[in-house]
């Protein structure tokens, strides 16, 4: 079976999203050096690379990433072609995506995926506006994923995670197709932390 890796590398030189911790690996034991098995030290911000905010990324009271449901970052869902959008995803925008009712699960395919070979970070990708946020909400999505470090503004943040619904930020769809998948997102379980690192996949739905 294809499964589709919608996660990016996480390496020294990988882009950060500006102002956020870099990303170091270390190796603290190695077999090289007589130490009876290679162990290395990771650091890193919590929302390097293909990661799931939690709701404390925006909410003063929110819960952290422990508490995020996986029920919702597993299943059915749809890849969605908005590269044709500039800018803003706004209300505007998304109704003429067309997501089919009833959807739960929506991953946005944008022009950003070109960002990830750019080599430094840039704030011109294409987000979430507040409205787009709440028009996703009203049509019952649970989950929302995008294809660059951000999903959209601070006002969609907390639309978002306000409604419970879950984002998924760093996605890399490149090789993605549009078109209807099975998902399976699952974040590290970080005690009070505001994001969590994820590996994502995406896997084709078959007969």
């Amino acid at each position: 079976m294809k499964v589709y890796d919608i996660s990016v590398p996480i390496h020294p030189d990988m882009i950060i999203y500006e102002g956020n911790p870099g990303m170091a690996l270390e190796r603290v034991d190695s077999i090289e050096d007589g130490a009876s098995a290679n162990v290395s030290r990771l650091e890193l911000g919590v929302h390097t690379g293909t990661h799931v905010d939690a709701p404390l990324h925006f909410l003063p009271d929110g819960a952290g990433s422990e508490s995020v449901d996986l029920e919702p970052l597993i299943g059915p869902a749809v890849v969605m072609d908005a590269t044709s959008v500039e800018r803003d995803l706004d209300e505007q925008a998304l109704a003429g995506l067309e997501i089919p009712d009833a959807t739960q699960r929506v991953l946005l395919k944008t022009s950003n995926g070109r960002l990830w070979d750019a080599g430094a970070f840039t704030h011109n990708f294409v987000r979430l506006t507040g409205s787009g946020a709440r028009y996703l909400i009203g049509k019952g999505v649970r989950v929302v994923g995008i294809d660059f470090l951000s999903i959209g503004d601070g006002e969609a943040h907390r639309e978002l995670l306000g409604a419970g619904v879950i984002p998924i930020e760093g996605l890399d769809l490149r090789q993605v197709e549009p078109g209807e998948y099975e998902l399976a997102c699952l974040p590290l379980k970080l005690e009070g932390s505001d994001g969590a690192p994820a590996r994502a996949v995406l896997l084709p739905l078959t007969g």
